[in-house]
């Protein structure tokens, strides 16, 4: 399939999901309704593309639970997938440039997800106060993306602390988690995608509480860890 055909049914997807998301936001403040709209829609663009989905390692988590989804980003299907496979109410953390997005920017502010300037340190460290505020009065899981950016070769980049520092200042549990096979489907740049399964892996969750600020390199470093380890037992798998 083109690329340009894939972007107009995933634009007429985003419209329409946002359109009912937006109407139903006056009955909808604390962003369920929206949690379970966000969902259908991972799952509509799963479905244009045709690409088939497995998720494993999720019966090793607690649906009554908070937590901070931590995942690699090898390509923009880390958005679908993760949102469309973890079944529960999670809002990702994204880059402010997004708010500049017609329909989708509406419905992301709509739906309680959070922005963060990147570009600003100073900036980054107040909203995690601001979040860590924000989810003891709406609790809510979160999904970051600890590589900061998309990889270029499907390589996972060194994880950033941001996020670990945003568990460990809420007392969160983290869940390493890996997207595995996206790379594949579409590579950043390309004018074609390649419709084949892909799979989302769950980690046991890695507990943390306020005072292990002083241990935060440790924990990103065994959260990255965690999610190369899910990789590999994925790579092995596709190669046999």
């Amino acid at each position: 399939m083109r690329i340009y055909w894939f972007y107009f049914l995933i634009s007429l997807s985003t419209i329409f999901f946002s359109i009912i998301g937006i109407i139903l936001t006056p009955i909808d403040w604390r962003g369920k309704i929206w949690s379970k709209i966000v969902r259908n829609w991972a799952k509509s663009i799963l479905w244009i593309s045709n690409i088939h989905y497995s998720i494993i390692g999720l019966d090793r988590l607690d649906p009554n639970q908070q937590y901070v989804f931590a995942s690699n980003h090898e390509s923009a299907f880390d958005i679908p997938l993760t949102l469309g496979g973890i079944p529960w109410h999670v809002v990702p953390i994204a880059k402010k440039e997004l708010k500049k997005i017609p329909f989708l920017s509406w419905a992301m502010i709509a739906a309680g997800h959070i922005f963060i300037d990147r570009s600003n340190h100073e900036k980054a460290l107040k909203s995690i106060d601001k979040i860590r505020k924000s989810l003891k009065n709406n609790p809510r899981s979160i999904l970051i993306f600890p590589e900061g950016t998309r990889s270029l070769d499907g390589k996972m980049k060194p994880f950033k602390k941001g996020g670990i520092i945003l568990a460990i200042n809420a007392g969160l549990p983290i869940v390493p988690m890996a997207c595995c096979g996206t790379y594949d489907v579409l590579v950043k740049g390309s004018k074609t995608f390649n419709p084949k399964s892909i799979e989302l892996r769950f980690a046991p969750p890695i507990s943390t509480k306020q005072n292990d600020m002083d241990n935060r390199n440790e924990i990103t470093k065994r959260v990255e860890n965690e999610v190369k380890r899910l990789k590999s037992e994925w790579n092995n798998i596709d190669l046999n």
